[in-house]
């Protein structure tokens, strides 16, 4: 076994028999989740500019693009609820 200070010990674990930084692993899961964040954002404002597009040319909202911006809004707020649940951990000492 590797053999750690007493306070790496607490950011240790072991992952299929091997030891893991815990602080590694929420770096990680915190880039996948602006990575999340980002597509979400972008594929929402492609959406609301196609149909702004659409909008202005007289023709009427198209249904299919109605509920992609939808969903792209629904994405945006589970991100946005994740990012909640990092904080409070962050913020009540779960994390780091």
């Amino acid at each position: 076994m590797i053999e750690k200070s007493p306070e790496d010990r607490a950011f240790l674990f072991f992952y299929r028999g091997q030891p893991m930084d815990k602080r590694k692993v929420w770096r990680e899961q915190e880039q996948l989740l602006v990575q999340r964040w980002n597509a979400a954002a972008t594929r929402y404002q492609e959406l609301q500019a196609r149909i702004s597009r659409q909008a202005a040319g007289g023709d009427p909202a198209n249904e299919t693009l109605m509920r992609e911006a939808e969903q792209a809004r629904a994405d945006i707020d589970a991100v946005r609820r994740q990012v909640a649940r990092l904080k409070v951990e962050f913020v009540s000492g779960k994390r780091y």
